[in-house]
């Protein structure tokens, strides 16, 4: 299921020292917050998985104690829970110098040698983590291990352990790495996130610029901020203005009660630090998607194939209503078999009132497929009730995959690393027309087999995944440009077709 609006998910950034999530000028960097509980808790043990996950459950009726105690307690009682993470990786990257380097005059002239197109670079990034029980898993960004060749977490009393990943999930910037510790650790306990309200006292603790167990405080400045890094993917964010700067990614953000109500993940900056603009994954999301890492080192999600939006404001006959529109439907999938038709607007899904898209796209993603869920829904005016079956994400491939190609009238396939060097292109990236329909969408445009599809939109194509996503999120009759490197001639330019 995608929704609106269009946008993109950046790709890992290159750092030196500092947070491998780092990203200057008007790009953002991620980071990651963490709240441990005090009082009573419930610990409740992951399928598939004898590591248990505290969840906090005491009632916040104790009495008012003055800020600066209350933050000294999270602090003393949740510092020994939290680790900085180092990470050691490489990548290739184009040689800066040429085409010069290998000009025939210089080499004469300076005596330079032939030099490759690209060479290995070693990158080190920092970041932080969070211990999420006393066997050793630990809760962090995707962003912070990704591509790491090694791992190594350094503990809040100085010791240091080989990190392992046992599981990603790169839709929701989330990660679990296990190390193997001589005894049980001291864990983090989880809040509620849904139960944050605007002007909420916050505490981080982390490790910017490698300046461990530091603890800042702030307050939630919003709640179900979306569209921040990729606005089709999984996104609910908490905005805080507790400071967080590179190397607090993965770190915790904790509530008054020491309980880890966020796991930062990125700040908008301009100078490239922090300017009081920091987003922070819920604590509900980030529960739900340890406990699938931990037990099946990925997660499945739900997947009811529509393409939906916002209810427009102001809209005739809408006055009022809050929901997710239904913009297009993937026919075979399970909103179709279920009945639901373009320009429902759908507004609970089972218990829950469904304010926007992204609200739906959740509610969704979070649900086990094979679950039957009631969707209330405005139809012409009329509610109504109708029952669907939730598919599993993964099953939507071919079907989305179909759809793309009755929409655009090819196939394609991802672009090889051989290719892309062929390309001159720093990376695979884009999708190659493996076949192309003489009356489709794309023909008609003049693309042929073998021409490259770098972008839709403004949005980069990484491979086959993006792609379909990307063209099943736009609704009937949308006009949008394409990136496009001719593969004849190997130049690259932009055309506009409209999506059938």
């Amino acid at each position: 299921m995608n929704s609106s609006p269009e946008g993109r998910n950046p790709n890992h950034e290159e750092v030196s020292e500092m947070d491998n999530g780092h990203v200057k000028a008007r790009r953002l960097f991620r980071v990651i917050t963490v709240v441990m509980a005090a009082g009573l808790v419930t610990m409740i043990t992951c399928a598939g998985s004898d590591a248990p996950i505290a969840v906090g459950t005491a009632e916040k009726t104790r009495p008012p104690v003055d800020l600066s105690t209350a933050i000294i307690r999270v602090a003393e009682k949740n510092i020994p829970a939290v680790v900085h993470i180092e990470v050691a990786m490489s990548r290739e990257v184009a040689n800066p110098l040429l085409p010069f380097e290998n000009d025939p005059f210089l080499r004469r002239f300076f005596g330079l040698p032939k030099m490759p197109p690209k060479f290995k670079q070693q990158l080190l990034g920092l970041g932080s983590g969070m211990i999420i029980d006393p066997q050793g898993h630990i809760l962090t960004n995707y962003h912070v291990v990704d591509s790491a060749s090694k791992i190594e977490v350094v503990m809040a009393d100085g010791s240091r352990h080989a990190g392992k990943v046992v599981g990603t999930d790169r839709r929701t910037d989330l990660a679990i790495v296990k190390i193997s510790p001589p005894e049980p650790l001291p864990a983090v306990t989880f809040g509620d996130s849904d139960r944050l309200r605007v002007g909420e006292w916050v505490v981080a603790i982390g490790a910017p610029r490698g300046l461990d167990k530091s603890v800042t405080q702030g307050i939630i400045s919003a709640v179900h901020r979306r569209g921040i890094m990729d606005p089709t993917g999984y996104e609910d964010f908490l905005q805080t203005d507790a400071p967080i700067n590179p190397g607090n990614s993965g770190g915790p953000l904790l509530n008054l009660y020491g309980e880890v109500v966020g796991v930062n993940a990125v700040i908008a900056t301009q100078s490239g630090g922090f300017e009081g603009i920091g987003f922070t994954i819920p604590s509900n999301m980030a529960v739900y998607v340890s406990r699938a890492l931990i037990a099946h080192g990925k997660v499945e999600r739900g997947w009811l194939g529509v393409t939906i939006r916002d209810v427009p404001a102001g809209a005739a006959g809408t006055q009022g209503v809050k929901g997710a529109r239904v913009m297009d439907v993937v026919k075979g999938g399970p909103a179709d078999r279920a009945g639901l038709k373009k320009d429902d607007i759908v507004t609970r899904y089972g218990d829950k009132p469904i304010d926007d898209s992204g609200t739906l796209q959740n509610e969704v993603a979070a649900t086990a497929a094979g679950r039957d869920v009631t969707l209330t829904i405005l139809r012409d005016g009329r509610q109504q009730e109708l029952t669907v079956r939730i598919g599993r994400l993964e099953d939507s491939a071919k079907l989305l995959e179909t759809s793309v190609k009755n929409r655009l009238g090819a196939e394609v396939r991802n672009l090889t690393a051989k290719e892309a060097e062929k390309y001159g292109l720093d990376r695979p990236q884009g999708v190659v027309i493996t076949r192309i329909d003489p009356r489709g969408v794309l023909a008609r445009a003049g693309l042929e087999v073998s021409d490259v599809i770098l972008a839709v939109g403004n949005e980069q194509i990484d491979g086959v995944d993006t792609f379909v996503r990307r063209v099943n999120a736009l609704p009937a009759g949308r006009r949008i440009a394409l990136t496009v490197l001719d593969h004849r001639t190997g130049e690259i330019g932009s055309l506009e077709v409209t999506i059938k």
